[in-house]
């Protein structure tokens, strides 16, 4: 454990958020946990739950809840940026107010900008400048890393002292940790990978075998590592944890939010039902508009990644998208 790293703070109490926070004072660090709606944080301060996206999972006393961004931070040597990507920008520019020198800034947000398709670290040092910062990524299904069932993930950063500072501080019997210094590739793997388990979840939905998921799966990282590395990314990082291995924890785990959202289009449901009838938040609903327009402006083939454009937001039937991407040109793999 780093002498010089004692408070924790973590913005955001979704359920990844709190599983940090729950990791993290296990480990013996103070950890202040800090949400946006006062009223629900009342609520999880009284039944030491987070109901609404951690459920069944309880929360330690010591772990301080507050509605006060100032206090929570004041101390802490660690922020954990955990907010959704469409609130990002402006939980960020409310950092601006306050003093973060020396203070390391960890991203965990698996997104990307909404309007402006920039990466989550891009973000922060557009709106904060010259800071400490490092991203966390992996398959990582937070109810299972609050369960303390084994789980990996990597952590990255331009400079490898943070991440391996960091790799000390998140590590546990548990919870292993690896650093990668592509950060490019390891913040692009957890937000495309979201794309392609939308696509999982439609073959749920259509009553699909092994075969079309197997098919999805495939050629789904295929079209990821070829976005990435024309965004600056090393082919190899997307055929790793932060690649295939959220990858393949999204599109078969059951309570994969981005999965969820596929299968109920494949069941003819259309976007606004499926928001509406639920609290969490699937970022793969967002981030694909922003990479298609990558896939656009770098001309990069991302056929996977249009479809469920066109079945989100072009109201196309699940089997026409199937049949236009099984009648694509012939090609070699």
């Amino acid at each position: 454990m780093p002498n010089d790293i004692k408070t924790i703070a973590v913005i955001g109490d979704g359920g990844w958020g709190t599983t940090l926070a729950i990791h993290l004072n296990r480990k013996g660090y103070q950890v202040k946990l800090w949400g946006a709606f006062p009223e629900y944080l009342d609520q999880i301060r009284r039944k030491r739950e987070n109901i609404k996206f951690l459920p069944g999972i309880k929360i330690p006393g010591t772990i301080i809840i507050s509605e006060d961004l100032a206090s929570t931070i004041a101390d802490a040597q660690v922020i954990i940026l955990a907010v959704p990507s469409r609130f990002a920008v402006g939980v960020i520019r409310r950092l601006k107010a306050f003093n973060l020198s020396g203070k390391i800034i960890l991203s965990v947000i698996k997104g990307l900008e909404p309007k402006n398709p920039v990466r989550m670290s891009e973000v922060i040092e557009r709106e904060l400048g010259k800071i400490k910062l490092a991203v966390l990524s992996g398959p990582t299904i937070a109810t299972e890393v609050a369960q303390g069932i084994p789980s990996t993930a990597v952590i990255s950063s331009r400079d490898m002292r943070i991440a391996k500072k960091l790799q000390e501080v998140f590590n546990s019997e548990s919870f292993r940790i690896y650093i990668n210094p592509d950060l490019i590739g390891v913040e692009l793997g957890g937000s495309l990978k979201n794309i392609i388990a939308i696509a999982c979840g439609v073959c749920d939905g259509l009553g699909f075998g092994t075969n079309a998921k197997a098919a999805i799966l495939t050629r789904g990282l295929t079209e990821m590592a070829r976005l990435g590395v024309a965004l600056g990314a090393k082919r190899e990082t997307f055929f790793g944890l932060t690649g295939l291995g959220d990858l393949v924890t999204t599109c078969v785990n059951s309570h994969s939010r981005n999965r969820f959202v596929g299968e109920q289009c494949g069941r003819g449901k259309s976007i606004g039902e499926i928001i509406t009838s639920t609290e969490m938040v699937a970022e793969g609903i967002t981030t694909v508009k922003a990479v298609l327009a990558l896939g656009r402006k770098h001309k990069v083939a991302i056929p996977i990644t249009k479809e469920v454009y066109n079945l989100l937001y072009k109201k196309k039937p699940a089997t026409k998208a199937v049949s236009d991407l099984m009648r694509r040109k012939l090609k070699t793999e």
